[in-house]
C-alpha cells in the first residue's frame, strides 16, 4: 500500500487486514493508535515549499482554478465499498486514514474526524421526519481530504451499519485515542471535527480531558433534543416493518427499467423541490443511489441513532462548562431545526474559547457541499498551529493561487476604482514602474505610512505575490486578531483578508520572528493613529521617537525600503474626525469602549503619538482618483549590527528613513499632478479603448 499510514491498536477490529488489496483499491487505509507500520511520503507544504525564480504560480491568478475535489457520485461509490468490505457483522467502530491524505507535512498535526451531521429529510405523505446524523461510514469530509491531508494527519471513524455501539462506549474508544497520541506526542495538538451527534461526542470528550490540547471544529452540534421530539420519531420506526427498505425496493421499482420507476422519481423529485435542493437533490437525483441509501437507513439503524442523539447530547449538555478546549462552531444557514439562536448563544458563553462562524448559503451537509472549504476555513481563523501555542509565523500556510484570486475578486472594487501604480528604485537610481527595485532575498523591512483606513496594504500585497512572488507580512492591529465576545470589536471575519495574506499581530516577538526567518516585512510605525487621522492630517507622519527597528534589522542584516503612498484625499472626504466624535456622548462612550477591549499599544509613548484609539471616521465618497505608492532605494544593514547597537548611530539611520518616507510622498504628490488618468473617468476609456486587462499608463517617469 503505497503512500499510506497504517496503524494498529490493541483491542480494536482493523477495518482490511494492512496492505490487502481491497484497501488500496478503495482509497483508504487503517489508521490505529500505536505502531507505525509504514512509511509515508511527503509531498509538498504550501507553508514551507521553495519555488524556484522561474516559476510563480500567482502570475496568473485569472486562470485559477479550485483544486479538484471528489464528488457526490464519489462518496456513493465508496459508501457501497464499505457496505460491501464490512460483511456481515461488520465489526466495532474503528478509525481508518485516507489513501489521499498520505502526502502530509512533517510535524503534522493529528485529526480526528467523528461523523454524524447528515440531517436528512424524508417525507412520507402529510408526515415529515427528520433524523440527524444518519451517515456513520466516516466519508462524511470526502471532499476535503486532499487538502486536509497536506497539513493533518486525518484519522475518520467508521461506524458498521450493524453497529450498536452505545454513546458512553464511543466517548471511550474517542477518548482512548485520544490519550495514547497524546502520549506520543505531547507537543502537538490533536483536532477534533465532529458533525452533529459527532461535535457531542467531541464535547464529551474534550470535558473529560482538560488537561489535553485539544482543538474543536464542530459543524452543526445537535446539544438541543427533547424527549417531545425523540418519541414520535421513535414511535413511528417501531410501527413500521422491519422489510420496508426491501419492500420499497423490490414493489415499487427505483431502479432503471423497473415499471414503478418514473412513477417513484415523479414523486421523489417533487418533494427534493419542496425542500429546496441543493445537495439532497443531487444525491436523489439518480434512482441508483437510492439501493446505498436504504442500506444506510435500516430501520434499527434508525432507532440506534435516534437514541445515540439523546443520549450525546444530553451528557454533551451536562458537562459543557468543563470544556476549555479551543473551538470553533460552524453553523450552517438552512435547516437548522436543532439549533436556534438561543443554543448557539449558549453555546457560545458556555464554551470560553470560543468563536462562530455562519454559512448562510450551506445546508445539512456543510462537508460535503460547496462553498466549504474547512482548510481554508482553518488558515483564514489562525486555528492552526503544530505546537501547544500558535505561531504566527512557522503556523502561516501560503495561499493557493486560487484563494489569491478570491481575494483579488474580494478587492476588485478598491483596486478598479484607484488603479494603484507601483513604483520602485534600481541600484543605480532610477525609477521603474515596476517591482524591479525590490530586493528578491530576506529579510526586506519595508517602511512607509499609512493612508486612510490602511487601504494601501491590500492591493499592494496582491501585486508583490501576481510581479515577484514575495509575500509581504504586515504588522497589523491585534483588533484584526481578537477573539473577543460580547464587545463592540468589529467582526473577526472582518479581517479574513488580511490575515490569508499573511498579516501578523504587530508585536516585538512577531516584529523578530519574521526578520529571522528572512521575510518581506511591512512595518508602519505610525499605526492607528495615522491610518485614522484628523481633518487635514493627510500624508502627516505620526512617528515614536525610538529607533528599535533599525537596531532589530540590523541584527538580521535586513535591508529597509522606505516607501510613500498617496492617494487617499482623492478617494474620500472626511466630515467626522476623532475630535468630532469625542465631543458627542454616545459616539465617545463607543470609542471608550472599543478602545478598552482591544490591546493598548505604545503605551510608554505620551501625546499625539501615543493615543492609539480606535474609531471610525464619518466618510463621503469622492470620484475615485488614483492610489500611488513608490518604494525608495534600500538602505543595507548586513555588516552593521555592532555600529547601529549604538543608539545614536541607530537613529541617526532612523531619521533618515523617515526622511526618504516624505520625499517619495512629496515625489508622488508632485508628479500625479502630470497624471493623465489620475481621474476615474479617462481610466474607463482607457479601459474601453484597449481592455479591462491592460495597464493604465501614469506620469512620465523619464522626468526624475
Amino acid at each position: 500500500m503505497a503512500n499510506t499510514t497504517v496503524r494498529i491498536t490493541d483491542g480494536v477490529c482493523p477495518i482490511f487486514s494492512s496492505g490487502s488489496r481491497r484497501a488500496h483499491n478503495l482509497g483508504f487505509s487503517h489508521c490505529k493508535s500505536t505502531q507505525r507500520l509504514t512509511s509515508v511520503a511527503i509531498g509538498r507544504f504550501r507553508g514551507r515549499r521553495k519555488v524556484t525564480a522561474t516559476v510563480n504560480p500567482y502570475s496568473d491568478t485569472d486562470a485559477a482554478r479550485p483544486e479538484e475535489r471528489k464528488s457526490l457520485a464519489d462518496f456513493v461509490l465508496e459508501v457501497g465499498d464499505f457496505f460491501r468490505s464490512d460483511g456481515g457483522d461488520g465489526g466495532p467502530p474503528r478509525w481508518f486514514s485516507p489513501l489521499e491524505c498520505g502526502s502530509r507535512a512533517p510535524g503534522s498535526p493529528l485529526l480526528l474526524y467523528i461523523p454524524g451531521s447528515s440531517l436528512l429529510t424524508l417525507e412520507l405523505k402529510s408526515i415529515k421526519s427528520k433524523f440527524a446524523g444518519i451517515d456513520g461510514t466516516g466519508l462524511g469530509m470526502i471532499r476535503q481530504h486532499k487538502r486536509l491531508g497536506e497539513i493533518f494527519d486525518i484519522w475518520c471513524l467508521h461506524f458498521p451499519v450493524t453497529d450498536r455501539t452505545p454513546a458512553r462506549d464511543i466517548v471511550k474508544l474517542i477518548e482512548r485515542t485520544v490519550r495514547s497520541e497524546y502520549y506520543r506526542f505531547p507537543n502537538r495538538p490533536i483536532y477534533m471535527v465532529g458533525e452533529s451527534i459527532g461535535a457531542c461526542l467531541a464535547l464529551d470528550v474534550a470535558a473529560s480531558n482538560p488537561d489535553i490540547d485539544l482543538v474543536l471544529l464542530l459543524a452543526n452540534p445537535v446539544t438541543r433534543f427533547s424527549n417531545l421530539m425523540l418519541q414520535p420519531l421513535s414511535s413511528l420506526l417501531e410501527i413500521l416493518p422491519d422489510e420496508v427498505p426491501s419492500l420499497i425496493e423490490e414493489n415499487f421499482g427505483f431502479k432503471e427499467g423497473y415499471p414503478f420507476a418514473a412513477m417513484f422519481e415523479s414523486m421523489l423529485n417533487e418533494t427534493i423541490a419542496q425542500m429546496g435542493g441543493g445537495l439532497l437533490g443531487d444525491f436523489f437525483a439518480s434512482s441508483a443511489n437510492l439501493p446505498t441509501l436504504m442500506k444506510i437507513l435500516p430501520k434499527d439503524t434508525l432507532l440506534w441513532k435516534l437514541q445515540l442523539l439523546k443520549s450525546a447530547s444530553a451528557s454533551a449538555n451536562s458537562h459543557m462548562h468543563t470544556v476549555k478546549a479551543e473551538t470553533l462552531l460552524l453553523l450552517s444557514g438552512r435547516d437548522q431545526w436543532l439549533l436556534n439562536k438561543e443554543d448557539i448563544e449558549r453555546l457560545r458563553s458556555a464554551l470560553p474559547r470560543c468563536e462562530v462562524r455562519y454559512f448562510e448559503n450551506n445546508g445539512q451537509f456543510p462537508f460535503l457541499e460547496d462553498g466549504v472549504d474547512l482548510a481554508t476555513i482553518i488558515k483564514i481563523s489562525y486555528y492552526y498551529r503544530r505546537a501547544k501555542e500558535h505561531d504566527y509565523i512557522s503556523d502561516y500556510i501560503l495561499p493557493t493561487p486560487f484563494e489569491l484570486k478570491e481575494f483579488e475578486q474580494s478587492q476588485r472594487l478598491l483596486i478598479d476604482a484607484t488603479s494603484p501604480v507601483f513604483l520602485s528604485t534600481l541600484d543605480n537610481g532610477t525609477v521603474v514602474r515596476s517591482l524591479a527595485g525590490i530586493p528578491s532575498e530576506g529579510p526586506v523591512l519595508y517602511v512607509g505610512n499609512h493612508m486612510l483606513l490602511g487601504l494601501e496594504l491590500r492591493p499592494a500585497a496582491i501585486h508583490f505575490l501576481k510581479e515577484r512572488n514575495i509575500l509581504l507580512r504586515g504588522l497589523a492591529h491585534p483588533v484584526m486578531f481578537a477573539k473577543k465576545t460580547g464587545s463592540k470589536l468589529p467582526d473577526i471575519e472582518m479581517f479574513d483578508s488580511v490575515r490569508i495574506i499573511g498579516a501578523v499581530p504587530v508585536s516585538h516577538v512577531n516584529f523578530y520572528k519574521l526578520l529571522r526567518s528572512k521575510a518581506h516585512v511591512v512595518l508602519y510605525p505610525g499605526g492607528v493613529r495615522e491610518a485614522l487621522h484628523r481633518k487635514g492630517e493627510e500624508y502627516k507622519l505620526f512617528w515614536p521617537e525610538h529607533s528599535e527597528f533599525v537596531r532589530i534589522a540590523s541584527k538580521f542584516g535586513a535591508k529597509i525600503v522606505p516607501f510613500g503612498s498617496v492617494g487617499e484625499d482623492d478617494l474620500c472626504e472626511m466630515f467626522l474626525d476623532y475630535n468630532d466624535q469625542m465631543k458627542i456622548p454616545f459616539l465617545k462612550n463607543i470609542i471608550d469602549e472599543i478602545t478598552h477591549d482591544t490591546t493598548k499599544l505604545r503605551n510608554e509613548e505620551e501625546g499625539e503619538v501615543g493615543n492609539q484609539d480606535l474609531h471610525m471616521p464619518g466618510l463621503i465618497p469622492k470620484i475615485p482618483g488614483r492610489f500611488y505608492v513608490y518604494f525608495g532605494k534600500p538602505i543595507d544593514t548586513k555588516g552593521k549590527e555592532k555600529e547601529l547597537n549604538d543608539k545614536e548611530k541607530a537613529h541617526e539611520v532612523y531619521l533618515q528613513v523617515k526622511s526618504e518616507v516624505e520625499r517619495c510622498m512629496t515625489y508622488l504628490k508632485i508628479k500625479r499632478e502630470k497624471d493623465p488618468y489620475r481621474n476615474i473617468f479617462p481610466r474607463l476609456l482607457y479601459y474601453l479603448s484597449h481592455g479591462f486587462s491592460s495597464q493604465i499608463p501614469t506620469f512620465d517617469l523619464r522626468d526624475q
